[in-house]
């Protein structure tokens, strides 16, 4: 059987934690930040668990995580 390539995209955009959940960042988080309050701003750092619909495609994507 011969290895399989981990898609550089996704290893990029998620990390898995410990327990196994797929983590996620926020969209918006990269431009038009100027006009957008500072509580808006602080929301767009933390770190979201990916639904459960995406998470079979995304394991597919990350063969070895």
């Amino acid at each position: 059987m011969p290895k399989l390539k981990t898609h550089k995209g996704v290893k990029r955009r998620f990390s898995i934690t410990g327990s196994g959940k797929i983590m996620r960042v926020k969209c918006g988080k990269s431009h038009l930040r100027r006009k957008k309050a500072a509580r808006t701003k602080r929301l767009y750092d933390e770190m979201i668990p990916v639904a459960a619909a995406d998470k079979k495609k995304i394991r597919r994507l990350m063969p070895y995580s």
